[in-house]
């Protein structure tokens, strides 16, 4: 059975990422790259569908024990485990070395700390997310299941035996003897994978996080939370283009035995462009370098047909399908594989781009000619089409609507091309441009706005609220202090706080026809709730943007790590996970408190 989310550790080689549970069992894992098939799914089912469980023996009748501590080694994505036993202690250290051009590894050593400690490993592979069972045998002495186009080899120096169709290991550990588990997986049709050199791989990848690590320039009171936050995002990055997936998982309900479960091994627009200002302003331009070049692949020459979302290498075909094999997190049905909103119209990410590229060229980024182009394309698309309705930031499935949202963003998409130009580095229809941007100004202004009630609203027509409306002082669509944003502020508090304080991105009705059509609720939207502590902090409430803050930190599991959501009845982490959404205004929002002094005690 999966352990709950916040249960989980992420390791990873920034091409994929395995969840290890703190009983030591690895439950999530595809291969080769983030969207693959996995080849563990026992997250989304059951030990049938793929696990490898590394910790020490216990009785057939017993759960496996938990960790009594586990921790990051510094500041790196090398995990460590320790179980104090009758017999002794041991530490079991889990990392996915940095791949190069060699076949992805996942490793895991176990360390004898005291006493002697009797050890079980447990293998079970499955193939195309738990559905086929491999074929399992050994070639000069290494055991290799192959399924189809798939290999997946195991190195270890210990007996291992198959039972079950599973593939075990029983042995016992002294202390500071090391014993090395790894898996590599390899196209079945070449040679087998080179030997991993196990010791070797963990030096190399601690070396590579210190001196990513240390390239951070942020070194204010949340530096720890910052810095995990970084190594997520870094984490969830496709090395080989320089995507940014916006979760490592697929399926992980909002809602907990709900229908809300959707694949996020994609690279959204507006994840990736938020996730590049965080990084540009941490000091990290080499990732926010890639990203732009992805994105100029990515959209080609063709910006309008922007998608909201592309796969991690550029593809546009993110077709829909539901795995009806698998039972579910916690029974949460479907699981779904690809995502059909692909094919949404989300006006907004035009503003997302046009911000995080002004971002990047305001920070010293190298110009990219492609990318001004890129820009002007964009806004001759937008003059002909920004009164559109679309399916807003949250992607809902109900009818189109005019999201005030992407209205405000279309506005920024504008706003920054005009700066582009009146700084001199693009030529464009200056006075026409700007007469655009006072009318999508003034369109939102009158239609966004309920007088009564002092506040904008989701939609134009509607009297719902809307957490992305966090979003206009932000985004410098109204300044702060004026009474409009000051009096959203106070009804989305008013309105969307759950009761311990967290922000919900709009109302859901629970029934099928509610405003996002779908069934069910779902929990506090963790970056709305760090965009009140911005807004907060913006509008001079800062001691309470902090207290807003702190709170949200105390949600993070005990390795730092958040989902997309926290679930105020269950009093836990939902939805996918680790996301970068979250991480993201985590960030930001810490940069923000630390420029105002709001920390301390």
């Amino acid at each position: 059975m999966a352990g709950r989310i916040e249960d989980y550790a992420l390791i990873g080689d920034m091409q994929t990422a395995a969840l290890v549970g703190r009983d030591g069992t690895v439950d999530w894992l595809c291969l080769p790259r983030f969207d693959s098939h996995a080849v563990f799914a026992a997250l989304l089912g059951n030990e049938d569908h793929g696990f490898w469980r590394l910790g020490p023996t216990h009785g057939s009748q017993q759960r496996p024990p938990v960790a009594d501590r586990r921790r990051y080694r510094g500041d790196s994505l090398v995990l460590e485990s320790e179980w104090d036993t009758p017999r002794g202690t041991v530490r079991v250290i889990d990392f996915m070395p940095r791949r190069n051009s060699a076949a992805p590894q996942l490793v895991r050593i176990v360390e004898g700390v005291s006493g002697r400690v009797q050890m079980s490993s447990a293998l079970r592979m499955r193939f195309s997310y738990g559905r086929i069972v491999p074929w399992v045998h050994k070639v000069d002495g290494r055991t290799v299941a192959v399924a189809g186009p798939d290999s997946v080899w195991l190195d270890t120096d210990t007996e291992t035996y198959g039972k079950e169709l599973t593939t075990y290991s029983d042995f016992t550990v002294s202390p500071g003897e090391r014993i090395a588990f790894t898996i590599s997986w390899q196209p079945s049709h070449l040679q087998p994978p080179a030997l991993p050199d196990p010791e070797g791989a963990l030096a190399s990848t601690e070396r590579f996080w210190r001196e990513w690590t240390d390239q951070c320039t942020y070194h204010g009171p949340y530096r720890d939370a910052v810095m995990r936050s970084l190594i997520t995002l870094k984490a969830l990055t496709y090395e080989p283009t320089g995507g940014i997936v916006a979760a490592p998982t697929t399926s992980l309900p909002e809602d907990i035995g709900g229908v809300r479960n959707w694949d996020y091994r994609f690279t959204w627009l507006r994840d990736a462009a938020i996730t590049l200002s965080s990084l540009l302003r941490t000091g990290y331009r080499d990732e926010a370098g890639a990203w732009r070049e992805w994105l100029l692949r990515a959209v080609a020459g063709d910006p309008e047909n922007l998608q909201i979302m592309y796969g991690i290498a550029g593809e546009r075909e993110l077709g829909e399908i539901e795995l009806e094999w698998l039972p579910g997190y916690e029974g949460s049905r479907p699981v779904r594989a690809g995502n059909g909103a692909a094919g949404q119209l989300q006006l907004d990410v035009y503003g997302e781009v046009a911000e995080a590229l002004h971002l990047g060229h305001m920070t010293g980024l190298a110009r990219s000619d492609y990318a001004s182009v890129l820009q002007l394309k964009m806004i001759h698309w937008i003059e002909a089409n920004w009164d559109r309705p679309d399916e807003g930031l949250w992607e809902v499935r109900g009818p189109r609507r005019h999201f005030v949202h992407s209205k405000v963003m279309l506005w920024v998409a504008v706003d920054r091309m005009i700066k582009l130009i009146e700084a001199g580095e693009a030529d464009g229809p200056l006075d026409r441009w700007r007469e655009l941007r006072d009318d999508i100004h003034r369109d939102v202004c009158e239609k966004g706005y309920d007088k009564e009630r002092n506040t904008f609203t989701q939609s134009y027509g509607s009297r719902e609220l809307d957490a992305s409306l966090l979003l206009i002082p932000q985004m410098g669509f109204l300044p702060p202090d004026d009474k409009r944003v000051i009096g959203t502020i106070e009804a989305i508090q008013r309105e969307l706080s759950t009761p311990d304080g967290f922000i919900l991105r709009y109302p859901t009705s629970g029934t099928e026809h509610g405003l996002d059509g779908l069934p069910g609720d779902e929990g506090a939207f963790l970056a709305c709730s760090f965009w009140m502590a911005d807004d907060l902090a913006m509008i001079g409430r800062v001691g309470e943007a902090r207290k807003l803050f702190e709170k949200l930190l105390a949600l993070r599991n005990d390795l730092g790590l958040l989902a997309e959501e926290w679930d105020p009845r269950l009093q836990r982490q939902v939805g996918n996970f680790p996301q970068a959404f979250s991480h993201v205004p985590l960030i930001d929002t810490a940069l923000r408190l630390s420029a105002s002094g709001a920390y301390g005690g």
